[in-house]
């Protein structure tokens, strides 16, 4: 079973809940902040179990009926709050916490209460979740997991403890990915500089097929980005299209991509660079382009993002981003 040892990086978060344990002083509600892959999940699954863990101690035993319980994610006293892809509404929260909530515990100290995706909750569920943190049974205890603080309002914010999930150092990831996921030493090195110091992102790098293939597309992409006509952009919008799931993923790569050339252009030591393969399509970018069009096309990945978080439409927001990347007015003469 998975202990406080097993987490890689956030030390200060484990060692805040494992005192919380020792000391009796467990709070009622916890915002577990962090994008997603960062560990927030693996570590909320940790603590709940620790808690509802029989030996009482600061890491689950693995071997009580709880623990059991829990590695199967049967344990009836930790509940995972489940929602429609598109949000958390009110309904989710009355029936799921706030009536539940009011039958004590069946066979353990706890009642927990694990709802990831948390900034997905509407106005109106956060209102109703809050008039159960104000006043929790003493058993309840509420972990809201999410990767934007900012979607929450200010009156929950104010009533959970917040602990910010940070990245985690790229040595220990490849580290991990070489000992406990028996990645090859390159694959590892390679995943890990990816990751940006996500172990979950590393590990979907590490080990998808998928995804590398999508990292040969990007880096495809990326090379012949300069000399994209109208042509080749309705091209590349219909392969982002096709790919909308992973567009999040997209976005990275093309964006560590521009943070290699801006990376070498500024120090030129290929050492520094992730795409250390395309070195040479690197240096070339970097002697063509000046500072300003790379932080240009920085800022429009923040765009384009925004763009999609509010819903515009899909095809013209990527139409426009590689616009951004194919415009030569500003390029170094």
């Amino acid at each position: 079973m998975n202990s406080f040892s097993n987490v890689i990086g956030h030390e200060e978060i484990v060692e805040h809940l494992q005192s919380a344990i020792k000391m009796g002083k467990i709070s009622h509600a916890y915002i577990f902040a962090g994008e997603d892959g960062i560990g927030k999940n693996f570590v909320a699954d940790i603590f709940a179990a620790t808690i509802q863990c029989e030996a009482k101690q600061d890491n689950p035993c693995g071997v009580c009926k709880s623990c059991h319980q829990a590695m199967s994610g049967n344990q009836p006293d930790i509940k995972r709050v489940t929602h429609e892809k598109s949000g958390i509404g009110v309904d989710d929260i009355r029936v799921q916490v706030n009536t539940d909530i009011g039958v004590k515990p069946y066979a353990s100290p706890y009642k927990i209460y694990i709802v990831d995706e948390a900034e997905k909750m509407t106005e109106q569920a956060q209102n109703a979740l809050l008039k159960t943190i104000e006043e929790p049974p003493e058993y309840a205890v509420i972990i809201l997991l999410t990767n934007n603080l900012n979607a929450f309002l200010q009156t929950i914010l104010s009533r959970c403890v917040i602990l910010n999930f940070k990245s985690v150092d790229t040595k220990e990831i490849e580290s991990y990915l070489m000992k406990n996921a028996k990645i090859p030493d390159y694959q590892a090195q390679i995943s890990a500089a990816f990751a940006c110091g996500n172990l979950g992102k590393a590990l979907k790098y590490a080990s998808s097929e998928s995804f590398m293939q999508l990292k040969s597309d990007i880096i495809h992409l990326m090379k012949n980005r300069n000399e994209m006509d109208i042509t080749a952009i309705a091209e590349g919008v219909k392969y982002l299209s096709e790919n909308k799931a992973q567009i999040n993923d997209c976005l990275d790569l093309m964006m560590l991509w521009f943070r290699d050339v801006l990376m070498f252009k500024a120090t030129k030591n290929a050492n520094l660079l992730l795409y250390k393969d395309e070195l040479q399509n690197i240096q070339r970018q970097a002697e063509l382009m000046d500072f300003e069009h790379l932080n240009h096309i920085m800022d429009a990945f923040s765009t384009v993002k925004s763009r999609l978080n509010a819903n515009v439409n899909y095809d013209m927001a990527m139409e426009l981003l590689l616009l951004s990347m194919s415009d030569n007015s500003v390029r170094k003469q």
